[in-house]
């Protein structure tokens, strides 16, 4: 994944508060862009390496496809983020409309999306969400994108349906469903990752003969940096660079240095 200056990338979030249209929406576009860029701002002058920008307050989330004029806001987002920092960026859409994110980033320069559920089913609050792999890339390819695929192996607030072994899933994550990194999380937003269960797809990207870069998804702060990134080829970490580590609260600029210092090199 020719993405990053750096072999242990971090990647930091910027969490949306509820877009138009959500529940929970407070009426201010404008109030919106300005956090986005007070938090771009935080994230890059902490020394993140990339930035994933995702609508963490629409929920609850749509399942699969989210309406068009969800798509047209973060659109609108992404080009604000885009023209605010000079590193790279990536897009998340909740649940999982993987297409709608690839769609923003194409259209932006966005360099990578994440993509909850690639290949397969789980068990969410959105009900059963299935992996559409096969939908996924050919829009790639007809966008001609030059855009990396980021793909949860056991994604947070979520169950498997059935009893797989991790090697299966990784191996269908990457060979057949063409993930350019796997992502590996803890159970919730913010909870960490078994050392145990990193290892475990280490291993299994191993044994499969693949280069593909292994990122934890949750869970990485100051005080577990050290121990799982020497394992781990990157991360994507929110909650322990915002205020009072609070997923929603905005971005602390010297809570990111911190962690980005307890990164091994």
């Amino acid at each position: 994944m020719d993405v990053f200056s750096t072999d242990t990338p971090i990647i930091g979030m910027i969490h949306l508060p509820p877009l138009p249209g959500a529940p929970d929406f407070e009426g201010d576009r404008g109030d919106i862009r300005r956090r986005l860029r007070q938090d771009a701002t935080a994230l890059e002058s902490g020394g993140v390496d990339g930035i994933m920008l995702e609508n963490f307050g629409d929920a609850p989330f749509y399942p699969d496809r989210v309406p068009r004029h969800v798509v047209a806001d973060i659109s609108a987002l992404a080009a604000t983020l885009r023209d605010h920092v000079s590193i790279p960026f990536g897009v998340n859409v909740l649940r999982n409309d993987v297409q709608s994110a690839l769609g923003v980033a194409a259209a932006t320069d966005g360099a990578f999306v994440r993509v909850n559920v690639h290949t397969g089913a789980r068990l969410t609050d959105q009900g059963i969400v299935e992996g559409l792999a096969h939908e996924t890339l050919r829009l790639r390819t007809r966008l001609d994108a030059d855009v990396a695929i980021l793909a949860d192996i056991d994604v947070k607030h979520s169950a498997p349906l059935a009893d797989r072994s991790v090697s299966e899933v990784v191996g269908e994550l990457v060979e057949r469903g063409g993930a350019d990194a796997v992502v590996v999380s803890g159970p919730g937003t913010g909870e960490s990752v078994e050392t145990t269960v990193l290892e475990d797809v280490i291993e299994s990207r191993d044994a499969h003969s693949l280069d593909t870069p292994v990122l934890l998804g949750s869970g990485v702060t100051p005080e577990t940096a050290p121990e799982l990134l020497s394992l781990a080829d990157g991360a994507i970490v929110g909650t322990a660079l915002k205020n009072g580590r609070e997923t929603t609260n905005a971005v602390d600029a010297a809570a990111v240095e911190r962690l980005v210092e307890a990164v091994p090199h």
